[in-house]
């Protein structure tokens, strides 16, 4: 884990709210000059801290408007199993994230979608095919109350 000061946490919070700040600007908004600042996100870069850049798309506007969580059951946690699981929703473009849990259900899959027909064909040719599946429950998401936001640094 690298040590964050007080100047390296103000930047990356400036930087997920909004990542094309120019380095003029985010210097700007932290208190340092340009030279500084853009060794401290170079270091920051390098170390792994600031994994990558990317740009928020809205789901309606790009025809996705249907979010789905399903809850994954195994029958089985070998490492096989869990291997093809893993490799398999890696490769389901609409599987967005998907998380490994603790608890009654092995993983949590965020999907996106442009219909719920959508949803049941993607089912039945992408997710109920996985031999390594006791369970699936998916719930619908009705609205976003709030969108991924930065992360609370310390």
């Amino acid at each position: 884990m690298t040590t964050l000061d007080a100047i390296d946490r103000r930047i990356l919070l400036e930087l997920q709210r909004d990542g094309r700040l120019t380095n003029q600007e985010l210097a700007d908004r932290v208190g340092l000059s340009p030279s500084p600042c853009l060794r401290r996100v170079r270091h920051l870069q390098e170390s792994g801290v600031i994994a990558r850049y990317t740009a928020v798309l809205s789901q309606e506007a790009v025809g996705l408007p249907i979010t789905a969580f399903a809850r994954l059951t195994l029958l089985s946690h070998t490492s096989e199993a869990v291997d093809e699981v893993e490799a398999r929703l890696r490769a389901i473009p609409e599987v967005v994230e998907a998380y490994l849990l603790a608890g009654d259900d092995d993983y949590l899959v965020k999907i996106v979608i442009p219909s719920f027909a959508a949803y049941e064909d993607l089912l039945r040719r992408e997710i109920r095919p996985i031999p390594a599946f006791a369970s699936i429950k998916t719930t619908f998401a009705f609205a976003v109350t709030k969108q991924q936001s930065p992360l609370p640094l310390p």
